[in-house]
């Protein structure tokens, strides 16, 4: 091993440190205020200088793909391995659970699918690959009987639309409600295996609690930022 060598490794390491640090600081500045926060100031918060950040990131755009290529990254994984198992019901429920999962854990998600290039290059190609593993899962499913006959992949990705608005809503007083509307949701399905999960309606407190409030008087998302790799 070369003294070259040695010195490049750990300028490797920080410039991977760095730019995920840049990533999980975007993360939770888009959950609070949308894709509008300019890069100078995700270097500010991130306490990092704004020409590492435009080393990693020449603009704004191209962070917002990074992260929309992270996160559909995921959802790729998640769908591949619901695919390889051999019953139909089970797998579309196994992503369905999975990717809920992940949307419920991820405030920013909306608004990075709502800025991201998705109709050009390697994101629009992501987002079709995806797609194609989604309509997989959903024709075995229905020709196995396993969901009403005219449930469609349209109903996957609505089905993920609705568990987001629950969760971001209700993160903070009962966390775990969206599980509840996930089981309901799937049992309108037909899909089988689906049934309660036990967790409760939410209380009047909590759904005091959870009502909109005005902008000025929201609290900030205390949530961590998504993990690279879900956990199913």
């Amino acid at each position: 091993m070369s003294p070259d060598t040695q010195h490049q490794r750990p300028l490797r390491a920080d410039a991977e440190r760095n730019r995920r640090l840049i990533m999980t600081t975007a993360d939770r500045l888009f959950a609070r205020r949308g894709a509008t926060v300019p890069l100078n100031e995700i270097a500010r918060e991130a306490g990092i200088g704004v020409g590492t950040v435009y080393r990693r990131f020449p603009d704004l755009q191209s962070l917002v793909d990074a992260l929309f290529t992270e996160r559909f990254t995921a959802f790729l994984d998640l769908a591949t391995r619901a695919a390889e198992l051999p019953d139909p019901a089970q797998a579309l429920r196994h992503y369905l659970l999975a990717a809920a999962q992940w949307r419920a854990e991820d405030p920013a998600l909306e608004v990075i699918l709502a800025n991201a290039s998705v109709d050009t290059g390697p994101v629009a190609r992501t987002r079709d690959h995806l797609g194609r593993l989604v309509d997989g899962l959903t024709e075995r499913a229905v020709t196995a009987g396993a969901v009403r006959e005219d449930f469609a992949s349209a109903d996957v990705y609505a089905f993920l639309y609705m568990i987001g608005a629950v969760a971001d809503r209700t993160n903070g007083v009962a966390p775990d409600a969206w599980r509840r509307y996930a089981e309901v949701l799937m049992v309108g399905f037909g899909l089988e295996g689906a049934t309660a999960d036990g967790t409760s309606a939410l209380t009047d407190r909590q759904l005091l609690d959870s009502w909109p409030k005005p902008p000025g008087e929201q609290e900030a998302d205390t949530r961590p930022p998504p993990p690279v790799t879900p956990s199913t």
